[in-house]
């Protein structure tokens, strides 16, 4: 059954091929069809290579200069140039080209519509001078008489002669030039939006092996090594000598403060996740951690100022100021009171890594997982072409937690494991997914696309006219054929390190997150999160390869942004959502508490079959007589009520009795 694969599907070619060539053999009848053939095969082979290897623009020469009499002429000298459909346009001696006569002639093409005033008015106007690849059939001959039933009359060329006409246009040339950020921009999209995603995927990176350090070991104890003393230290003395005061610090000052008020609660929020005795011995062993009531006291008083800190002009980014309100919030909930906040072991350990988890923050980054899903899937929808096959599927499978709305101010909720959990293996899968879309987007720039333009006018020069005589010619801007091809010499000043950075980032195994392992006893041992307030470098050879890519170099042309079209979604909807979100949640804390009652449950059957196998044999019965009291008192007292029977056949003995039996058995006695 045939299948439509498009040019081929392997092996031999399937489909009639776009160059077909004449193969002559010994008594074969030449006709017209096949000389044609022959030459058509020949020139249009020429053509694509033009157009392929060199791309359209000025090959050499084409000067244009003032003409010696002046007025509005000028005076364009010998040269070579190629046009986009890959034709030669060759000037074999110097013309002069009378630019009033073609200015006149482009009006009458325009239908009246002029670029600027009319010839005799004041005033400056800009054209283009430009130069079109024009045949002309030359050279008649009478032919032959043929047993054609409707043969041509007259003579025919025999002839083409290639040639060339100069036009004049508004001074809006289209520019061949490309320039390999565009592309990039076609697979990325709007810049802002991408910078958003892009943003926000940097910032979970950031608490991504945090999230999961603190899932996994919330009853564990984390390393205080020296490096962690000394930041305590360093940052004690600065509270003690600038938390004080009066009224809220100056953007500078809050920023300094709240830098030094999430490095001195790591170190108390590690010292609190130890027992006493382990915090006997870390005060044995580093002094300054005698003193961790005394921080405390001082981390309240600089969150009691920060409290009252113009938060948006301290912290301008959105991004960093709710990391700034995560620091103060944790910090009076989890470390300031006298023995910390034992009810909270994720917290606690978060903040002890330097990346503080707030009900707030929480909720940014449900939100941030749902932009980064969203805005990637958008992306591969309307990519054209990708390398990563297995890309979109993935992203379409990843589980994002739901959106929430926005929780009161310095709300304290704590998070569940459950949550966390679900949060960083969102933000794990996501993150390694958008590098890898970006990694195939940047790589996918050193394929160069072949050109596909109709403009086949060649741009020699630009006019300034004055009145009707030209004032002034300019050649410096126009295209010219480079080695490599003209639409691509704006490679030339990156390629090389491109192509060393893509030999270090195209073609290379899948990138994947790999998850922190804990220990299997002893202390964590968990960096202190360096710089999560300040700016957040872009680095690394992908960042690289981006910037060269979008960051235009002198003089050269800027990528061409894609407009698009931004839906927003109805308030009626994301009402709808939020409230959809919030009962999803009220459910799976249900659910985990449920899951905690049968764990509780399942503890306690366990431990009255450990007490049944303790219990002598004897006492069995009895056992069994006592957990079936409750139920046949009710039974005892409707019975009594209504006087009949019990329904025992034998009285019960009496207490004496059991007492003494009792004894007996404890004495060693037979009952």
């Amino acid at each position: 059954m045939p299948t439509d694969c498009g040019c081929g599907c392997g092996g031999d070619a399937t489909r009639t091929s776009a160059f077909v060539r004449p193969r002559f053999f010994a008594g074969q009848l030449l006709t017209e069809d096949d000389l044609s053939l022959l030459v058509d095969y020949t020139t249009a082979k020429s053509r694509l290579r033009n157009r392929s290897l060199f791309g359209p623009g000025v090959v050499c020469g084409l000067g244009v200069t003032c003409a010696p009499c002046g007025g509005g002429t000028v005076t364009v000298h010998p040269g070579h140039a190629l046009d986009c459909a890959g034709n030669d346009i060759v000037l074999p001696c110097t013309e002069q080209v009378d630019v009033r006569a073609l200015v006149q002639e482009q009006r009458i093409s325009a239908l009246g519509v002029d670029c600027g005033e009319d010839c005799d008015d004041e005033g400056g106007r800009r054209y283009g001078l430009y130069v079109r690849y024009h045949e002309l059939s030359v050279e008649p001959v009478a032919p032959y008489a043929t047993e054609e039933p409707c043969p041509s009359p007259g003579c025919v060329p025999s002839r083409i002669q290639e040639g060339f006409r100069f036009v004049v246009r508004c001074d809006d040339f289209e520019d061949h030039r490309h320039n390999p950020g565009t592309r990039l921009l076609a697979s990325i999209g709007d810049l802002a939006r991408a910078g958003l995603a892009r943003t926000r995927d940097r910032r979970l990176g950031h608490y991504l092996d945090a999230l999961f350090t603190a899932s996994l070991g919330t009853g564990r104890t984390f390393r205080f090594d020296a490096a962690d003393a000394k930041r305590y230290a360093t940052s004690l003395a600065w509270l003690r000598e600038n938390a004080g005061g009066e009224g809220p610090p100056p953007p500078p000052a809050a920023r300094e403060m709240t830098e030094h008020v999430r490095a001195l609660a790591s170190g108390v929020a590690r010292f609190d996740t130890h027992d006493p005795a382990g915090q006997d011995r870390l005060t044995r062993e580093y002094p300054d951690l005698a003193t961790v009531q005394q921080a405390r006291g001082a981390l309240g008083a600089a969150c009691d100022r920060l409290r009252g800190t113009d938060m948006e002009a301290a912290w301008p980014d959105p991004l960093r100021r709710t990391l700034a309100r995560a620091v103060v919030t944790e910090t009076v909930a989890r470390v300031v009171p006298e023995r910390g906040d034992p009810d909270a072991p994720l917290e606690v350990r978060m903040l002890a890594q330097g990346t503080p988890l707030s009900h707030a923050l929480r909720v940014e980054f449900r939100a941030d997982l749902s932009l980064i899903r969203e805005w990637l899937l958008c992306r591969l929808d309307q990519a054209s072409e990708t390398g990563d096959c297995r890309l979109r599927p993935e992203a379409a499978a990843v589980d994002v937690p739901p959106p929430l709305p926005a929780p009161p101010p310095d709300s304290v909720e704590k998070a569940t494991i459950a949550e966390v959990q679900q949060i960083t293996e969102a933000a794990a899968a996501l993150t390694a997914l958008l590098r890898r879309f970006l990694t195939d987007a940047a790589c996918a720039t050193l394929n160069p696309p072949c050109g596909d333009s109709t403009d086949t006018d060649v741009l020699l020069a630009h006019l300034e006219l004055d009145g009707c005589d030209v004032v002034r010619i300019c050649s410096a801007t126009r295209e010219q054929v480079l080695p490599g091809g003209s639409a691509y010499g704006e490679w030339l000043p990156k390629l090389y390190r491109l192509r060393e950075l893509a030999e270090r980032v195209c073609c290379q195994p899948l990138p994947r997150h790999q998850k922190p392992t804990l220990p299997p006893k002893g202390d964590v041992a968990r960096p202190y999160a360096e710089g999560l307030l300040g700016d957040w470098p872009r680095t690394g050879d992908l960042e690289e390869m981006l910037s060269l890519l979008l960051t235009p170099a002198p003089g050269e042309t800027p990528p061409k942004a894609l407009h698009e079209q931004v839906y927003t979604t109805p308030s009626e909807v994301t009402d709808s959502m939020h409230e959809l979100a919030v009962l999803r949640t009220q459910v799976a804390d249900l659910t985990a508490t449920l899951e905690g009652l049968r764990t509780q449950l399942g503890s306690a059957q366990t431990q009255v079959s450990t007490l049944r196998e303790q219990v002598p044999e004897r006492l069995g019965p009895r056992l069994a007589e006592l957990e079936g009291a409750p139920d046949q008192a009710p039974d005892q007292a409707r019975a009594g009520a209504s006087g009949e029977p019990s329904g025992q056949d034998e009285p019960a003995e009496p207490p004496a009795t059991r007492t003494r039996s009792s004894r007996s058995r404890k004495s060693g006695e037979k009952p």
